[in-house]
């Protein structure tokens, strides 16, 4: 059960998403959550890197002439740009100020589905020029670890979006605070992972 009891920004708690034994029992499973997550990561990137070679591209087009490095490198800054926006939002979500928190996360999520486009337009692009899941052991390695990345985004702003509509009544507290906190979390994760990919696959790639 819940505490309901009225909060102001005098009694609300520095750290509210660790104030309740649920807060920290969802704040630990989440950690736990992670560790399983970057073993997948860890392995995506193991197979690509393996599967990525000259010997493994045996039709379509050569790294060289695929990869879009300015289109990649807005879609980094955007993403990026988008953590950064979620971190003002836990600020003022410690400050007890739910519609500027509301305000911040509502960029989040508008600034990771333009990055949500972005790739998919890359991805259709590929496509068109001979480079698909089938067309070669890197276009599956590749697609398999950049899409996967890709539906990680997509449940993180799943996640921001039903927290942000579910509660748009109910405000903030000490029940939904750790919620927000991990989905916050959670994106910061899935920045680090692209940073990642656009290192290991698109910079080493034009090597």
């Amino acid at each position: 059960m819940h505490t309901e009891e009225k909060l102001t920004a005098e009694t609300f708690p520095a750290s509210p998403e660790k104030a309740t034994l649920e807060g920290k029992n969802k704040f630990l499973g989440f950690w736990l959550f992670l560790g399983g997550e970057t073993v997948l990561f860890a392995s995506l990137f193991a197979t690509y890197l393996a599967l990525s070679g000259p010997d493994s591209i045996v039709a379509g087009p050569d790294k060289k002439e695929l990869f879009d490095l300015g289109l990649v490198f807005a879609a980094t800054m955007i993403l990026l740009t988008s953590s950064l926006t979620s971190v003002y939002a836990m600020y003022h979500m410690k400050n007890f100020n739910f519609k500027k928190m509301q305000l911040w996360l509502g960029i989040t999520w508008l600034l990771g589905f333009s990055f949500l486009l972005l790739e998919i337009y890359e991805f259709n692009h590929y496509i068109h020029l001979g480079h698909t899941i089938t067309s070669s052991a890197f276009g599956s390695a590749f697609y398999v670890l950049v899409g996967t990345h890709g539906a990680h985004v997509l449940f993180g702003l799943l996640w921001i979006g039903t927290l942000m509509i579910r509660n748009m009544r109910r405000g903030l507290d000490l029940y939904n605070a750790p919620k927000f906190y991990v989905a916050s979390l959670y994106w910061h994760f899935i920045d680090v992972v692209w940073l990642f990919i656009f290192t290991v696959v698109y910079l080493m790639g034009m090597v």
